[in-house]
Formats: C-alpha cells, structure tokens, sequence
C-alpha cells in the first residue's frame, strides 16, 4: 500500500491512520490467501533436547516428528491424515503485518505480508530411507514497511517484508536431512539460509520488528551469512554429545546477490555455484536444561562464524586514507568475523507446552567493527502465554533491542559532513528514494510491546505497539511512535 507523507501536526493522520489500520485488519482476517509466516521448522529443532531417559525421537520413525500446526483446516480437507500417515506434512500460512507511526520525520502507515508453502516429507515411512527427510519451504511477499516514513532503514518495523524478488514464488530452502543415533547425529545438505539453524530462535518471531524476528537484526548485517528467505548451497552437522547438549558447524557456500533480483536469484531456484564467492564456517555449542518438578526449559547457546569473503572497509581506501577525504575505492579486506550470545530461560509454567510459561531472553551479536554497518546488538525482553486461565492461547511479548553502528561507519559519515559531501554510509536513505536527511549514525534503540489474541483455530491476532528511539541511529531524527498488528493465519 501507498505510505502516507505528512507531518506530525496534520490531523489527518488520525483519520486515514485508523481507516488504514481497519482496512488492513479486515483484509488479513477475511477468508483470503494467508500469508505464510517465516518457518520456524529448522530452529524448532535446534531448540529441542533428546527426549529424557533415553527415549526414541519419533515413536513412528527414526526421523524426527513432522512439524504439526493448530490450522483453519487441521485435517486438509480429508487428505492431511491420510498424507502425514505416509509420512507428508503439507502447511499453508499467511502472516500480513501493519503499522502506522503517529510521530516521526513523518507520520504515514504501510503494510507488508508473506503467504507460503511448507513441505516436510518423512522419507523413513514413505519409502523405507532409514532417517532420511527432506524441507522446503515457498513463499511470495508483499509490501513495504512503515520505519521507512520516519527515515529508519536499520530496525524495519515489519520483518516480513523484502528480499523475495517481487515472484509470485521464490524458493527459500530446499534441503535433506539424515537422522542417526536416535537424533544424535543430524546432517544436513542442500540449500538452506545459515541464519535458520545459528543464531535463531523461534521464540524471536512472537515479535513484528525486524531488530527481534527472525533473528537479532546485526546477525545478517553480513550478507555472507545468508538469511530467511535466501539461501545458498551448505552443509551443516549437529552432535548431541548429552541429552541436553549440542555442537553444530558446518560449511556456506556464500554467493552474490542472493538478496537482489539480479544474475537470476529473484525467484531463488538460481542452482548455479558459478558466483560462489567464498564461505562460511558458523560454530554453535548449546545447552538446553530443564529445571525444576515444573520442567522449566532452557536454551544456553554461544556462537562464532568466520566467512572468507571480500569486504569493503569502512573507512580505509586502498592506498590506506580515508576514502571519504581521498576519493579512492574502499579497501578490500578478506574475511570478516561474528561472535554472538543467546539465551532464554522459562521462569514460570502456565501449562503443559515448551512455551507455555513465562519465559526471559536475551541476546549478544558482535560483527566485524571494519567492515559492518551493524558492528553490535543487545537485545533482552520476555513472552508470556496462558498467563490468563480463561484465555490460555493468548500470550504477551516484550522486548527491548539496543543497535550499535560501526565507530568506522561513523567516523567516515562524519568526515563525509565535515567535507561537504554527500553522506553515503550503509542503512542512508540519502539519494535512495526517501527525503530523511542524512546524519552521522552511532546508535539506536527499539522497544515493541503486543498482546497475541488467539481469534479462532489456527488465526492470531497481535495488536503492536513500538517505539524508535535514534530511528536509523541518527541523532538528527526524531522518536518515532509505532501503532500497528500482526496477523498469522495458518490455513493448514
């Protein structure tokens, strides 16, 4: 939909604000095509811990259980028990997520959405491959988001917009998957985005805003490390030395413009290694206790990649000056480096569910100060579902997210503004199709808060509200106060 340009005295922005926000509320829950939320498949399974006492992963198979979904249409219209009997799990959602800033540069609203095809196959029960699965998933995106109205291009207010080569259908992964040792060996081949498996959670996308869901905003800051909804071709072990430990690795192969609709990655189903450029080597160690006669889970991980690909420097040029004073290339340094924490821990169980219960988080990421625009993040909040017995499905999100721009990116904006010259660092709208003005970046702050109202079966609706302080970490834009929802339709 169009975003609105007015300023923040008009009293306009109430009336077309809130007949937006309906419009948009009643197209997301009419009987349409869904939009499909991003799969939370892949880091469901890096959450989940060997069951207790040694029992097996699957009472049916050797592979680990197909993804289940409370659904509109749970039983797909007579087919779906008869298809997940032989071992097929189909899925269909739709996630559609509006907001509409009241403060800001500008005031205006916008809608972004994603509508997608889940595919889960138990090769074990359809044709007797001995833990063999395979997962893809299809999506189609629409839309833009709103914290471009009010100037910020660091913390998207919606996630679920971009990068899936305006298609009617662009492949997101594609995969097998092998199972041994009662799902204590898993190995991985195909493609498959690195940020699915490292440094995920699906407790991230209870949230709309882009610094939370679906992973800490600074982790894919770094096109190497490839994010929903782009892959690239990767393999990727995980161990389970214990029932409640984990070590993964393994090798991306990092290619160009998987984020552009160029060189024939828009629709995704680009199969040619001829742009790889380089890889990446992701590490993760987890732990995941439970504690307690409640069984309160937890999730404990640190992580580290190295990629081995080319980057620009962000300040220095090739001769060693800065480019912004000499007009020289950018230097090219080869490699770069990520380091990060993420933790969550349920602190008091309202139900029988591995999220039904109160559960804290928090998040460290670091990037490569010389070659980032997002150099570090920090990020704590908490969810909350079944808090309320008479209405047990809802649930209530809270988090807090503090951005750090590179001190290079800076230093390069500042002498860019010092020389007169335009101010062209990563995350600028200058000169790309907005009229917020350019600043010196150096920090920002997010905080979102919604309430997950359980409609009817398998539809959810999220009033959101959130608040940009430092939007696009430019001291020279004022705070912006976001009203909107997201909603989640799971068709079947």
């Amino acid at each position: 939909m169009t975003t609105s340009r007015k300023t923040a005295a008009s009293c306009a922005v109430s009336g077309k604000f809130w007949a937006g926000a309906v419009a948009a509320a009643l197209a997301s829950t009419a009987a349409v095509p869904a939009m499909a939320q991003t799969s939370l498949n892949p880091s469901e399974r890096v959450a989940t811990p060997l069951p207790e006492n040694g029992g097996p992963i699957n009472p049916v198979s050797s592979v680990p259980p197909l993804p289940v979904s409370e659904a509109l249409f749970p039983d797909l219209f007579g087919f779906g028990p008869k298809l997940r009997n032989m071992g097929i799990a189909i899925q269909l959602d739709n996630v559609d997520e509006f907001a509409g800033n009241v403060t800001g540069l500008h005031t205006g609203s916008a809608n972004a959405g994603q509508y997608g095809l889940e595919t889960d196959i138990d090769w074990e029960r359809l044709a007797g491959i001995t833990g063999f699965s395979t997962h893809t998933v299809m999506v189609g995106r629409y839309g833009i988001p709103d914290s471009r109205s009010f100037g910020d291009n660091l913390d998207p207010s919606q996630e679920i917009y971009g990068a899936g080569g305006n298609v009617a259908i662009h492949l997101v992964y594609a995969y097998g998957e092998e199972t041994l040792g009662n799902g204590r060996v898993d190995f991985v081949a195909g493609r498959m985005p690195l940020l699915d498996d490292f440094a995920s959670s699906p407790l991230y996308c209870n949230f709309m805003n882009n610094a939370f869901c679906g992973n800490p905003k600074a982790s894919s800051d770094n096109a190497a490390l490839s994010s929903y909804p782009d892959a690239n071709w990767a393999f990727r072990i995980r161990v389970r030395p214990t029932q409640s430990t984990y070590v993964e690795t393994g090798i991306f192969f990092d290619q160009q413009n998987i984020y552009s609709a160029s060189n024939g990655f828009r629709s995704g189903f680009e199969f040619d290694s001829g742009q790889i450029a380089g890889q990446s080597f992701p590490v993760q160690a987890g732990w995941e206790p439970s504690f307690g006669p409640d069984h309160l889970p937890g999730h404990y991980s640190v992580g580290f990649v190295y990629d081995n690909t080319k980057h620009n420097n962000d300040y220095f040029d090739v001769a060693g000056s800065a480019f912004a004073q000499s007009g020289l290339p950018p230097r090219v340094d080869h490699g770069s480096t990520a380091e990060y924490v993420l933790v969550d821990q349920m602190l008091l169980r309202h139900g029988a569910g591995a999220t039904n219960g109160l559960i804290a988080f928090g998040a460290l990421f670091h990037n490569d100060n010389s070659t980032s625009t997002r150099t570090s993040q920090a990020e704590i909040g908490a969810v909350d579902h079944g808090f309320w017995k008479a209405r047990p499905q809802d649930g209530i999100s809270l988090g807090f997210s503090y951005l750090e721009v590179s001190s290079l990116v800076g230093k390069t904006e500042a002498l860019q503004q010092e020389l007169g010259l335009p101010i062209t660092g990563s995350g600028q709208f200058y000169n790309n199709g907005s009229d917020a003005p350019p600043g010196v970046q150096s920090h920002t702050y997010n905080i979102e808060l919604n309430y997950q109202i359980h409609v009817f079966r398998g539809v959810t609706f999220a009033p959101d509200f959130q608040y940009f302080i430092r939007p696009n970490a430019q001291a020279n834009l004022p705070d912006a106060a976001v009203f909107g929802f997201k909603s989640h339709i799971q068709l079947f």
